[in-house]
C-alpha cells in the first residue's frame, strides 16, 4: 500500500484523535536574507542558489503537510516560528513544528506546562547524494534528531499520529531560576542544554558552584552573632551550616562548593547530551534519564593543584539541585542555542535542577 493510500485508508476508518493543531513553520535563511537584500544589507558572500534550493524544499514540505491535514479534516492554524506566542496555543492539543531541530526547540519553549505534545517534521532532510560529496553535507540542512518524520515519509506517519497512534516519549527538561537583588526569575524550560558564560568568548567566567540541600531554620540559635533575622538578609552564615541561601522562601545549605575560573559551563539534559556538550568532551546519556549533566569549559586550575575529573564533568541527579553564584561583572545564560538568553550580573544566584515539566515529544516508534 502506498503512503498516500495508507493515509487515505486511515482517514476512512476513524476520526482524528487531535481536534486542533498549531503548525509552527520555520523561517528559512533565504527569506531572512531576502529581507536584508531589499534594504541593501545582505552579505555579499551569500550563495543564493543554495539558499533558494533549501527554501523551495522547505516550502514544498509545508504545502504537502497542509494538504495532508486538510485531507484528514483536521482543524489547524499556522504561525511563523519567529511570531509564535502563547496566545497561539489556546485550545490547541497538538503542536507540529516544521523545519528542523531548531524549530522543535523554539516550539518547546512555549510548551512549559508539558501538557501539549509536540511533533517535529524535518522539512529538508540530508539526502544520500549529500553524503557522496567531499563537503559531506550542506550546513543549512537539519539533522532532524528531534523530528519524528521527514518530508519523505510524513504522509504515513502523520496519518498514524492523527488517528491516535505513534509513540510519545517524556523528555526531561532543565529548570533554572535566577535570583537577583530584588527578584527571582524562572526561565523557560530547556530541552537540549544551557550555556552559562561571560558574553565575551575571550573573557573569564568566574562563579562559585555547589549543591543545594533544604534545611530547617526554625532553630535561630545557629545564627551567627544572633543579630540578624532570616527575613533581613537573603544569604546568611550559620554556625551549624556553611553558606545559606533562599529560593522561593525555602532555605538551602550550599555543600561541596568550589570557585571556578573558566570559559563557562554547559548544562545538558539527556536529549542534549549528544549535541554541544558531547563535542566539548561530555558523555552521551540514556534518553530515559532524568539526570542533568554539567561540563566546565576550559577550567583554569590553580598552578600545581590536582583536580578530580568529576569536578569538570559530572551529573546533577534528579533529586539534586545545582547552585551557582555569578562572580563576574556580567554573564549570559543561553538556552537551547543563541536565540533565547538571560543576562546575569555580579552576585546573581542560579538554581538548576530537572524539575521542569517533561516535554511530551513524538518519537520514531521503529
Amino acid at each position: 500500500m502506498s503512503l498516500l493510500n495508507a493515509s487515505r485508508h486511515l482517514s476512512s476508518v476513524s476520526t482524528p484523535h487531535f481536534r486542533k493543531l498549531l503548525v509552527v513553520i520555520k523561517q528559512t535563511a533565504y527569506e531572512e536574507y531576502s529581507q536584508l537584500r531589499l534594504r541593501g544589507k545582505a552579505p555579499k558572500a551569500l550563495r543564493w542558489q543554495r539558499l533558494e534550493n533549501r527554501y523551495k524544499s522547505h516550502k514544498a514540505c509545508v504545502n504537502d503537510l497542509l494538504g495532508i491535514l486538510r485531507h484528514h479534516n483536521v482543524e489547524f492554524q499556522c504561525v511563523n516560528r519567529v511570531e509564535l506566542d502563547r496566545q497561539h496555543l489556546r485550545n490547541v492539543d497538538l503542536v507540529v513544528a516544521v523545519g528542523g531541530d531548531g524549530t522543535v526547540l523554539s516550539s518547546a519553549h512555549f510548551l512549559d506546562a508539558g501538557t501539549i505534545p509536540l511533533l517535529g517534521v524535518n522539512s529538508d532532510p540530508i539526502q544520500d547524494s549529500d553524503r557522496d560529496t567531499r563537503k559531506n553535507t550542506d550546513e543549512r540542512r537539519s539533522h532532524g534528531a528531534l523530528c519524528v518524520c521527514t518530508a519523505d515519509d510524513m504522509s504515513e506517519r502523520l496519518a498514524k499520529v492523527l488517528h491516535g497512534g505513534g509513540k510519545i516519549q517524556e523528555r526531561t527538561r532543565t529548570q533554572c531560576i535566577v535570583k537577583s537583588t530584588f527578584s527571582e526569575t524562572k526561565l523557560v524550560p530547556g530541552l537540549n542544554d544551557m550555556l552559562i558564560s561571560n558574553p565575551s568568548p575571550a573573557a573569564v567566567s568566574r562563579f562559585r558552584m555547589g549543591f543545594m540541600e533544604p534545611i530547617d531554620l526554625s532553630d535561630r540559635a545557629h545564627l551567627k552573632d544572633g543579630g540578624s533575622s532570616v527575613d533581613e538578609r537573603e544569604t546568611l552564615s550559620y554556625k551549624k551550616y556553611g553558606t545559606v541561601t533562599r529560593f522561593n522562601n525555602i532555605a538551602y545549605d550550599i555543600r561541596d562548593s568550589i570557585n571556578i575560573w573558566s570559559s563557562g559551563m554547559w548544562i545538558s539534559t539527556a536529549t542534549g547530551s549528544t549535541a554541544a556538550i558531547k563535542a566539548a568532551g561530555g558523555q552521551p546519556m540514556d534518553l530515559d534519564s532524568s539526570d542533568l549533566q554539567y561540563l566546565i569549559r576550559e577550567h583554569i586550575h590553580e598552578h600545581g593543584t590536582e583536580v578530580s575529573p568529576e569536578i569538570d564533568n559530572g551529573f546533577v541527579r534528579n533529586n539534586e539541585q545545582l547552585h551557582l553564584r555569578w562572580n563576574s561583572q556580567s554573564g549570559t545564560i543561553f538556552i537551547d542555542g543563541s536565540h533565547l538568553t538571560h543576562d546575569l550580573h555580579l552576585g546573581d544566584e542560579i538554581l538548576i535542577n530537572s524539575n521542569a515539566p517533561p516535554l511530551q515529544l513524538f518519537v520514531n516508534d521503529e
